[in-house]
């Protein structure tokens, strides 16, 4: 996986969690809903990239 995509792939599983988190605390579920999603992206990116690198090798 190429460093700079691992760090957004992280960067965005770290940002959702935080506002999953706070969302939670708020009770405010549209903010919990996208921390969810923030998470899936970053989740869908590394995946990506895992696919990538088992293909090259």
């Amino acid at each position: 996986m190429s460093g700079t995509e691992k760090a957004k792939a992280h960067a965005e599983q770290a940002k959702g969690k935080t506002k999953e988190a706070m969302g939670r605390m708020a009770g405010n579920e549209r903010m919990t809903t996208e921390g969810r999603a923030d998470q899936a992206k970053g989740n869908a990116r590394r995946t990506k990239e895992d696919v990538k690198d088992n293909l090259s090798h």
